[in-house]
């Protein structure tokens, strides 16, 4: 696959790592586009699922969805390419996170739902967002003692969760869509076990090219004999506006409650477990070394994220497991991909008409290639935790105790909707958050705080990169076509105590 090299630092020294690569333009906008429909559906349904249960309109909740494209390919780029000591520097696509959907919906329905809810809630997604980016600015030393919360333990528990929770989303999407009058019908399985055999195929050929791209392959084919048959609808596009400009505060000046601003600020302590377990992930998979200095400029790329959502009419961000598992499928690391994914997401959020086209993918389809993508998500978490003496019965136990406290909103729904307070609710009826919290807890139990940093072992599985080779970035200087970037490229330095 050809490449070309990321440019020239001051120093003179070229970097070939294959994140930091730049790849041709054509490359760069086929395998942007594959994640940008790889990861739509999990973008829009949060602000489809808020809006729905606030009582929008149609009209704001298109509005909704626009505002939310446009944040998250902003979002992406901060992320992906960095500025300063903000962003990671790893192709991580943000998204809003799904752990906020409860949380959003209980607050804006106690403040009597429509935009008067929304408005509640953006102060509270500003304020957790604010408090997200200042924390990740704590003293080295601090912010390292803290990472020691995240162990592999954790942190490879934390993303099979993200995988096992997400692999029922996708199944009903392969289902027809969660509320679809013909939800369940054997057609819409028909068209996701064909997408998904499609992209095995590909997969099987073994060819480098072909599995870069087969996710994209495989939604592309799967809506173009949905369309031959009649089950795949792009009537909205003609229907939606060509320019939909998103302006800050839409529905009026955000309003701060107390209340609201604490349930954010847990959901956003459960988010930044997730960003650092896919940024130890993303890491894993494009042989990356990671300390706490990346972990940190990811969450201030996250909070930056969040407060700018608030601002722009969206929601909560945090790194998306869901591209992570496209990354590893795909053997495609250079993040200057997701820069690109992060710019169609721009102009998406600023054409409806187009966004109207992505849309207009079948559910099933859809569901085919995601089962797929989240499964990947699962063997990310399963391969850290390769990494974890499992012989050892305590770190077993928190693994094991952990998956089942995930599996309980979904198994026992009953709990959380008529046996327990509603504010309560709100904040334990996520998998992710009770799998989260109690592998965080129960590490602690067990094995207290480690020393060290919290993932200074070796990492078996990941080729290390040639720190000979890298870009020494660290003091931000220049290079001849991308802007100042700290700390990107140099080998990773000790581990902070």
């Amino acid at each position: 696959m050809a490449r070309v090299a990321a440019p020239l630092s001051a120093t003179g020294k070229q970097s070939t790592h294959p994140v930091d690569e730049v790849l041709p333009l054509p490359k760069l906008a086929l395998y942007g586009f594959q994640h940008v429909l790889a990861f739509y559906a999990g973008a829009v349904i949060v602000p489809i699922i808020v809006g729905g249960a606030l009582g929008l309109s149609a009209e704001q909740l298109v509005y909704l969805i626009n505002a939310d494209l446009l944040t998250c390919g902003i979002a992406s780029i901060i992320q992906a390419w960095g500025i300063g000591r903000i962003g990671a520097r790893l192709p991580l696509i943000q998204g809003v996170t799904f752990t906020a959907v409860s949380p959003m919906i209980a607050i804006g329905l106690g403040a009597g739902g429509g935009t008067a809810g929304l408005l509640v809630i953006y102060g509270a997604v500003i304020t957790a967002g604010i408090a997200t980016f200042a924390f990740a600015w704590l003293p080295p030393k601090a912010f390292g003692m803290i990472m020691r919360l995240f162990p592999p333990v954790v942190t490879g528990t934390v993303i099979t969760v993200l995988g096992i929770v997400l692999i029922p989303v996708g199944l009903n999407d392969a289902a027809g869509g969660l509320g679809s009058p013909d939800f369940g019908d054997p057609k819409h399985f028909a068209y996701a076990g064909g997408t998904m055999l499609f992209i095995l195929i590909l997969m099987k050929l073994g060819k480098p090219f072909l599995n870069s791209i087969s996710i994209l392959l495989g939604l592309v084919g799967g809506t173009a004999v949905a369309f031959l048959l009649g089950d795949a609808k792009f009537g909205n596009v003609s229907d939606s506006d060509w320019i939909g400009i998103t302006t800050p505060f839409y529905y009026g000046a955000p309003k701060f409650e107390w209340f609201p601003i604490v349930l954010m600020l847990i959901v956003m302590l459960i988010t930044m477990v997730e960003t650092t377990g896919d940024t130890y992930a993303v890491g894993d998979i494009v042989g990356k070394d990671i300390d706490s200095e990346t972990v940190a400029r990811a969450l201030r790329a996250d909070g930056a994220a969040t407060a700018l959502g608030g601002v722009l009419n969206s929601f909560p961000y945090v790194a998306f497991a869901e591209n992570v598992g496209l990354v590893r499928m795909t053997k495609v690391k250079s993040r200057f991909v997701v820069v690109a994914a992060g710019v169609f997401m721009i102009v998406l959020g600023l054409l409806p008409k187009a966004a109207a086209v992505v849309a207009a993918v079948p559910h099933g389809v859809l569901g085919g290639a995601a089962t797929v993508m989240f499964a990947m998500v699962a063997l990310a978490g399963i391969q850290t935790l390769a990494k974890v003496d499992l012989k050892e019965e305590k770190n077993a136990l928190i693994v094991g105790v952990s998956l089942a406290f995930a599996l309980l909103p979904a198994t026992v729904p009953v709990l959380f909707k008529e046996h327990m307070d509603a504010d309560l609710s709100s904040l334990l009826n996520s998998g992710v958050t009770l799998g989260a919290t109690a592998a965080i807890v129960l590490n602690l139990i067990f094995n207290g705080l480690g020393k060290g940093d919290a993932h200074s072992a070796p990492q078996a599985d990941a080729p290390k990169p040639d720190a000979s080779k890298d870009v020494a970035a660290a003091d931000d200087e220049p290079t001849a076509a991308i802007p100042a970037q700290s700390g990107e490229g140099e080998p990773a330095p000790a581990p902070t105590a």
